[in-house]
């Protein structure tokens, strides 16, 4: 297995989904089940910590023209939800 490092997230992504296919198809030893289960713990830390980091450049990102980022009513800053396409256009409205 590549290191976390070294991996994308769709990879990290598709590689979890390999795992959970492998631990549902019932062919899979007690031992093996335990080292994929360890993977997919290390795999689900480490695309949660790369998403919460891109949630926060995308809150960097929604700013006022002057520079100040956008509050809704109650202070908190505007977000956008993240698309993987990225073809979603951005738009300055609370969610």
């Amino acid at each position: 297995m590549t290191t976390e490092s070294t991996l994308s997230f769709e990879a990290a992504y598709a590689r979890l989904e390999e795992i959970l296919e492998k631990m549902n198809s019932g062919k899979v030893s007690l031992e093996d089940s335990l080292k994929l289960y360890e993977e997919a713990d290390r795999l689900i830390n480490w695309c949660s910590r790369r998403l919460t980091e891109a949630e926060k450049k995308i809150e960097v990102l929604v700013k006022s023209r002057d520079g100040q980022i956008q509050l809704d009513e109650q202070g908190s800053p505007l977000t956008q939800p993240f698309s993987p396409a990225g073809s979603a256009p951005l738009n300055r409205t609370a969610n």
